[in-house]
C-alpha cells in the first residue's frame, strides 16, 4: 500500500476519533448533575478530538486561529487527564486553583512550541518541557490508579483503573518516549501515523463502549458522589436485582457488623479486604459488593475509618480520658499515625481532634453543672 492509502487511511481513523468524542461529549453534556468528573469528561474528550485533528498529516490548516486553538486544546488535555483521573477515583476530590494553573501552564508551553520557529531557542525547549510533563502526568495517574485499586469497592470502578486509565496512560507514555528514541523518523512517518490514529481511535472507542454500556443499564440510581461510570455519564451502573440480593445477605451482614462492632475488627494493624474476605468466609468480590451495596461505602479505607472514627469520638469525648493522648487514642483505634487520623477526623466531623475533645469537654462540664444546679434546687425545695 502507498503513502496516499496509508495517508486516507490515517485521515479515516482521525476522523471517526473526532466524530464519536463529539458524541461522547454531547452525551455528557446532558449530565444534569453537573459532577465534576462529568465536565473534566467532556474537556477530556474534546482535548482527544483536537490532538487527533493536531497530529494529522494536514494539519496545520490555512487558518492560524484554528491551528492555535488545536494546539493549546490537545496540549492542555495532558493536564485535564491527570486531574480527570484523580477526581474519577477520590470521592473526596475537590477542583484546586493550581489545576487551573497546571492547565494554562501546559497550554502555554504548547504554544510556545507550535510557535518554535519564531523563538528556535524557546521552542524546542518548551516542546521538551511539555513532552517530559506529559509523561510525568500519565505516569503519575497511573501510578495513583493503580496504588488505590485494591481499596476501591465500586466494581465498575475498579475495572475503569485497568482498562482506561491504564491504556490512554501507556498511549501517552509510548508516544512521549519514541520521540526521544532513534525510531523517531520512522515513527512520525505514514506507518507511524497510522499506528498513532488507530491506538487513539481504539481508546475512544473503549471509552464510548463503557458510557454507553452504563447508560443503557436497566437498574440504576443517582450517584451521590464522583463517579461509576467510565466517563462518569453521571448515572452509573448497579447490579441486578439476584446480584444485589446476593451482596446484601443479612446474615453475612450481620456477620461483619458483629467483627466491626463487637470484636473491632478495624483495630488490626494492617488490616486489608482480603484478610478480612477471608475472616468472613467470603470472596473478595463479595465482600466489595456487600460494603458497597449493603453499607453504602465506596472505599475499604473509609469503610475501617468510620469505625475508627466513631470510637475516637467516644474516648475523646469521655471525661475519664481527658489526660489520654491524642496520637494514643488515634493508634488504639487503629490508624497508623497521627496525620491520617487527623485528616480522617477533620473530614468526618469538620474539627480537629483536639477541637473536638475541647467541645465535649466543655459540654460535658455544662451539663454537670446543671444537674448539680437542679440537685441543689431539689434540696432546697
Amino acid at each position: 500500500m502507498g503513502s496516499s492509502g496509508l495517508i486516507s487511511i490515517d485521515l479515516g481513523l482521525r476522523g471517526a476519533t473526532v466524530g464519536l468524542a463529539l458524541m461522547i461529549a454531547a452525551i455528557l453534556l446532558r449530565d444534569r448533575s453537573k459532577s465534576i468528573v462529568a465536565r473534566l469528561s467532556t474537556a477530556l474528550v474534546i482535548g482527544a478530538a483536537a490532538y487527533a485533528i493536531r497530529c494529522a498529516p494536514t494539519f496545520p490548516s490555512p487558518w492560524p486561529w484554528f491551528n492555535w486553538s488545536m494546539q493549546g486544546l490537545s496540549c492542555g488535555t495532558l493536564a485535564v487527564f491527570w486531574v480527570w483521573a484523580s477526581a474519577a477515583f477520590d470521592d473526596e476530590f475537590a477542583l484546586r486553583r493550581w489545576h487551573a494553573l497546571l492547565w494554562a501552564a501546559m497550554v502555554a508551553l504548547g504554544l510556545v512550541a507550535f510557535n518554535g520557529r519564531s523563538w528556535p531557542v524557546a521552542g524546542p525547549a518548551a516542546d521538551l518541557t511539555l513532552s517530559l510533563a506529559g509523561l510525568g502526568l500519565a505516569l503519575s495517574a497511573a501510578g495513583q490508579a493503580l496504588s488505590t485499586w485494591r481499596a476501591d469497592l465500586v466494581e465498575q470502578r475498579r475495572r475503569l483503573r485497568l482498562v482506561v486509565v491504564i491504556g490512554i496512560a501507556a498511549y501517552i507514555g509510548a508516544d512521549t518516549l519514541l520521540r526521544f528514541s532513534p525510531l523517531h523518523s520512522a515513527y512520525r512517518g505514514a506507518i507511524g501515523n497510522v499506528a498513532n490514529s488507530l491506538g487513539l481511535w481504539s481508546l475512544m472507542v473503549l471509552s464510548g463502549w463503557n458510557l454507553f454500556r452504563a447508560d443503557t443499564t436497566g437498574l440504576r440510581r443517582p450517584v451521590q458522589t464522583a463517579t461509576d461510570g467510565v466517563l462518569a455519564s453521571g448515572i452509573p451502573q448497579v447490579a441486578s436485582e439476584p446480584d444485589r440480593t446476593r451482596a446484601i445477605d443479612p446474615a453475612l451482614l450481620r456477620r461483619l457488623e458483629h467483627l466491626m462492632s463487637v470484636e473491632r475488627a478495624y483495630r488490626r494493624e494492617g488490616l486489608t479486604i482480603g484478610a478480612l474476605a477471608i475472616t468472613l468466609g467470603v470472596s473478595e468480590y463479595r465482600l466489595r459488593q456487600l460494603i458497597n451495596e449493603g453499607l453504602g461505602h465506596r472505599n475499604f479505607n473509609a469503610f475501617l475509618n468510620r469505625y475508627r472514627i466513631d470510637e475516637a469520638k467516644a474516648a475523646l469525648a469521655d471525661p475519664w480520658q481527658r489526660e489520654v493522648p491524642v496520637l494514643t487514642i488515634a493508634m488504639d483505634a487503629g490508624f497508623q499515625s497521627l496525620g491520617p487520623f487527623n485528616r480522617a477526623f477533620k473530614a468526618a466531623t469538620d474539627l480537629t481532634p483536639t477541637e473536638f475533645r475541647r467541645l465535649a469537654m466543655a459540654d460535658a462540664a455544662s451539663k454537670h453543672a446543671i444537674g448539680e444546679r437542679r440537685a441543689e434546687i431539689g434540696k432546697a425545695s
